[in-house]
């Protein structure tokens, strides 16, 4: 399935002639936080529906140009891409234009998220395991061959978190011995910040701690 398929053209873009009132009672039965906009069928920005609802409802959308929020996405980027935009603008909706600048359509969140639920990383079944190291440490490669060294499949990595220390990376495996994964991350000295079962370092300290506190208590 191709983030293309996406696309979507259920609404026709708001001609900036349209007024003002209109195109708020638009937004607010369809709750969309931005609509594309266009004139003489070129796109030249999208209206915000916070926005509207200061504007004076006699007036059209050419009179609120300035106000007109620019962001859209091209067709042929990548769905990591089209999630940032989303991030980078607070909106729910994205304005799709081609190589030539033609306004095509647009994309929902809602079907974005729905495409990202059937990619492996998160359809298929597998351990998440989180890892920290310092930023100068760190390996991609290394976190890969880790993994792969000991029979595991990585379905996905990504960096989760980062400061100027360190960095943390999301990592997940569909196979392999997670302890013995967990273990090797400890030997190249990751700390592990997701808890696992399987950890059995965690395992054999939580077993002298009680046998500790039994102890103490006798």
């Amino acid at each position: 399935m191709e983030i293309t398929n996406y696309i979507t053209n259920d609404f026709k873009p708001i001609d900036s002639q349209e007024t003002i009132a209109a195109v708020r009672d638009f937004l607010s039965d369809f709750d969309f936080s931005h609509f594309p906009v266009t004139e003489d069928g070129i796109y030249i920005g999208s209206i915000s529906a916070e926005d509207v609802e200061t504007f004076d409802e006699n007036k059209k959308v050419a009179d609120y140009k300035y106000s007109l929020e620019t962001f859209f996405i091209r067709t042929d980027a990548l769905w990591l891409e089209v999630l940032e935009i989303f991030a980078k603008n607070h909106s729910n909706l994205i304005a799709i234009l081609d190589e030539h600048n033609k306004y095509v359509g647009y994309y929902e969140l809602e079907d974005i998220i729905n495409f990202l639920h059937q990619t492996p990383f998160i359809k298929d079944q597998g351990v998440v395991v989180k890892v920290r190291k310092g930023i100068l440490d760190y390996s991609m490669s290394q976190i890969a061959q880790i993994v792969e060294s000991n029979n595991g499949k990585i379905l996905g990595l990504f960096i989760s978190e980062s400061d100027i220390n360190s960095v943390e990376v999301t990592i997940k495996i569909s196979s392999g011995a997670i302890n013995e994964i967990i273990q090797t991350f400890r030997r190249y000295n990751y700390d592990i910040i997701s808890e696992h079962h399987e950890d059995s370092y965690i395992a054999n300290l939580k077993e002298r701690s009680d046998y500790l506190d039994k102890y103490l208590n006798m």
